[in-house]
Parts: structure tokens; sequence; C-alpha cells
């Protein structure tokens, strides 16, 4: 029986390269199908100039068939296209590793749990809360990968299994992106771009509706994690997890666990976790967008304030991005090495050992990411909402919403970034509710809140397929435990964004 699931059970890897495959084949059925010149006019000109040529000299943007070589290319592309990504994971693979080489993360997820004995739930609330805050701030995605050694060590210690800690970490950050408020990738974005096309958005009502939704999904992601976190306590046959990935569990995070029983917490280790927890407060101060959070978006007076900052990047906090993280992280894990004690070689093959340990979830996201540049090579993604806009013509308001929701969970299915999204959609969908009627900023947080109910589970998304990894979860596992929370979200949204419209 046993051996049958093992067999039955499809990788990450394999899922991504199938709707890979599936991607080129639609494409190259749909080449040459051309796509409304409407889609493509209010694109970016610095991202979209070539195809803004293209309508400049009479003709029409079309779906270009993806070829054996776009396929055969596409996880070198991704890796070239999430380069920087990449180079993140690796160094805070390798500073988790030095950390957990000191003992000082499992003897103070032992302290921790120790301390919340008999309240272990309380402890899934408030860091699914935390990740859910740096979600609706600055868009914690990639940036939980680091999180999940620590966190599955710290569940499975305290009782749970590791689908309560991949919960803990990817419900609670997505859950907070859901209801982006001042995310700069989602909601920032799509401001910028719904202006691009001459529509002035209301930002009291998209931090007041964000609000709401993050909380009120929060809330439901809170209830839904720690019921099946309670029932696994009180009895572990309640795990969905399957045989083997019991066994993984017991093999490897129940030795770490065992490890951490026999550590003593010492001033060396509450040495080492202070600086594991400064580094990731910097990581999380230097990615807020603190230009347009506090100086309204005068990049002078931020430069004047915090431009001091750039002496160790050349990049002042709140310009950061991965790059600049890994060279942090990589400077922290030698802080702790030498608060450690650790010689050269020590200090090397330790960091080593823990990228290492992140060389799955490279991959996976690098195939993920090689999903979306075909897309963009091809221009499926355009014709997409070129066909969807097509849809959402004529209809009533209290069937626009629901429609222009269900149209943003296939958008963002296919077009994984947040980002990304907003830049090619809002100039459409925007304009297109304004014709319509409706409150073209309310279309911004449905396409927040869909793009979020998506990046939940999506394949498509290397957050989600890397933390899958990551916790030593299946992705079928994974599934089967989400669904039923993914229903009851999108039906809350669909209700929260609906009311929005009617009164607005």
């Amino acid at each position: 029986m046993t051996e049958k699931k093992k067999r039955g059970s499809l990788s990450a890897f394999s899922i991504l390269m199938l709707i890979l495959l599936v991607l080129c084949i639609v494409s190259a059925v749909l080449s040459g199908s051309p796509i409304s010149d409407s889609v493509i006019k209010n694109l970016d000109p610095e991202r979209y100039g070539s195809l803004l040529e293209i309508l400049e000299q009479g003709n029409h943007v079309e779906v270009v068939g993806a070829g054996i070589k776009d396929f055969f290319m596409s996880i070198p592309n991704g890796f070239m296209d999430a380069s920087d990504l990449i180079v993140f994971i690796f160094c805070i693979g390798g500073f988790i590793g030095i950390v957990m080489e000191t003992g000082a993360l499992q003897a103070g997820v032992l302290h921790l749990v120790k301390k919340m004995k008999g309240k272990e739930e309380r402890l899934i609330v408030i860091l699914m809360f935390l990740f859910s805050l740096g979600g609706t701030t600055y868009g914690m995605a990639e940036e939980t990968i680091g999180f999940y050694a620590l966190i599955t060590t710290a569940m499975v210690a305290a009782g749970f299994d590791t689908l309560v800690a991949l919960s803990t970490v990817l419900i609670g950050a997505t859950s907070g992106v859901l209801g982006s408020t001042i995310n700069p990738f989602a909601t920032g974005v799509a401001m910028s771009s719904l202006k691009s096309v001459g529509i002035e958005p209301n930002v009291t009502l998209i931090m007041g509706l964000g609000v709401i939704l993050w909380l009120s999904t929060y809330a439901i992601a809170a209830w839904y994690v720690t019921s099946y976190a309670k029932k696994v306590k009180a009895d572990k046959g309640s795990t969905l997890l399957t045989v083997r990935e019991q066994q993984i569990m017991e093999e490897e995070l129940g030795e770490e666990a065992a490890k951490a029983a026999e550590l003593e917490f010492t001033g060396k280790h509450k040495a080492i976790l202070t600086v594991f927890g400064i580094s990731f407060i910097v990581m999380i101060i230097s990615l807020i967008s603190w230009p347009d959070l506090v100086f309204g978006g005068d990049e002078d007076a931020f430069l004047a304030a915090m431009g001091w900052t750039d002496f160790l990047t050349g990049e002042p906090l709140g310009w950061w991005y991965f790059t600049q993280l890994a060279a942090w992280f990589t400077f922290a894990s030698i802080i702790v090495a030498v608060i450690a004690g650790f010689s050269e070689k020590h200090f090397i093959n330790s960091f080593l050992a823990g990228a290492a340990d992140l060389i799955s979830v490279a991959l996976i996201i690098a195939t993920a990411r090689g999903i979306t540049v075909v897309m963009n090579a091809t221009h499926m993604d355009f014709w997409i909402l070129d066909k969807s806009s097509q849809l959402l013509s004529g209809v009533p308001a209290l069937v626009f919403i629901p429609l222009a929701y269900i149209i943003y969970l296939i958008l963002s299915f296919l077009v994984p970034s947040t980002s990304g999204l907003a830049g090619l959609s809002i100039p459409v969908m925007g304009p297109l509710a304004a014709e319509l009627g409706f409150n073209p900023t309310i279309m911004i947080m449905v396409f927040s809140a869909a793009s979020g109910v998506i990046n939940y589970f999506t394949p498509t998304s290397g957050v989600v397929m890397g933390g899958v990894a990551a916790s030593r979860v299946e992705y079928s596992t994974y599934l089967k435990f989400v669904w039923k929370f993914l229903i009851i979200v999108g039906i809350a949204n669909i209700v929260i964004l609906t009311a929005a419209e009617m009164m607005s």
C-alpha cells in the first residue's frame, strides 16, 4: 500500500513540467491569434516597449506559438530570470545552516515550547499574525523560505506535524498578501498602473478594504489551522500526512527535536539568537517602501533622511531586494560563526550544507519562473486578459465583482507574480470597470484578493512549491488540507468586495 502511494505521487518538479508542457502546446494551437489593441496600448512603455512598437507600426500583437527550444530552455531561463532570488535562497540557507549547527535554534525552540506548555496553539495564532503582517505591509512571500527550518522544528517539538508548520508560514503570510494595504508589490504597483491610464485611485478605500480583507482572512486562517493542529495533537492518527511523510518527519525533524531536548539554553545561544532576530528585523525594514509610506513618494526627502544606510550595500534601507539581502545574510552568518567560535573550515562546511538543503527549493522556483518566461514570450498572458475583459462587458453589479474575481483567479494561476499581474492587467481592467460604471479602485482589491487566494496553492508559484519542499510535505497532501479553507475564504472575499462595490 505504501509503495503504491510512493509511485502515485508526482513531485512538485514533475507537476510544474507538465504545466509547462501544456502551456507550450496550447500556445502552439493558438499561434497567430490576435490580441486587441486596447489591451496593449496602455502598458508601461519601459517594460513593454517592443509590444507598443508593433502597434505604432500599424500591426497587431499576436500569440506566438512556443517551440521545442522554449520548452527545452525554460529551466535555464527560469534560473536566469530568478537569479537574484535563488542567490538569496542559497545565502539564507547557508545562514540557517550556520545557526542550526550552533544548536541555538534547537535550544531556543525547546525553551519556547516549554514556556508555551499547554498553550501551544497560541504560538500558531501569534506566528500567523506576524507573517500576515509582513504580507500586508511588504508582500512577504519568498522571504518566508528561511523560516521553515525553524517553524517545522518548533511545531514538531510542540506535538504538531509538518503540515501545521507549512500552513503557519504559507497561509499566514499569504493571508496578509491577500489583504494588501501598503504592499508595494501588489497594491503599490496596481495603484501606479491605474494612475498611468489617467485614473486616480482612492487610497483611503484601498487601505480600509485591505485591512478588512486581511483581518477577516487571517481570522479564518488562524481558526482553520489551529482546529487541525488541536486534532493532531490530541490524536496523531488524525494527521493528513502520508505514511512516508510521517516517517520523514520522525526521522529528520523528530531527531532535531530530540537533540533540542538535550540542549541547555546558554548565554551564547541567546547571543546567536539575538543576531538571528536582528537579521530578520533588518530584512523587514529594508523591504518596506519607506519613500511611499513616510515621505509621500519624495525620493529626495527619503535619501536625505535614510541615505546614510547605503554604506553596506550601496542601496539605502527601503530599496534593498534579494541581492542586497543575500549579502546581508552572508555577513550575518559570519558574525554567528565568530560568536560560536567556529574555525574557517567548520564555517564553510556548515554554510555549504545549509545552502545544499535548499537546492531542491531553488530548482522548483526556477522551473516555476520558467513558466512565467514562456507565458511572456508567447503573449498568452495578454490573450487570456483580452478574452477576460470581453467577458466582463455589460454584466450587472451583482455579477461583475464575482465574475471579475473568478477571472483574476485564472489570471493569477497563469501569472503568479503579483507585481507582474498588476502591471499588465490593471491598465485594462481598471478603465473597463470605470467604463461600465463600477469603481475602478475596487478592481485593485479584487485583483489583490483573488491573486492572494491563488497564491495559497498554485503550483506555478515558487513560493508555494518551495515552501512545500522545505517543509517536507507532499503537494497533494497540502491540497487535501487546504481546499475547504480556499472555498471559505473565496466566498468571504466575494461578499466583502461585492458589498464594497454596492456601497461605493
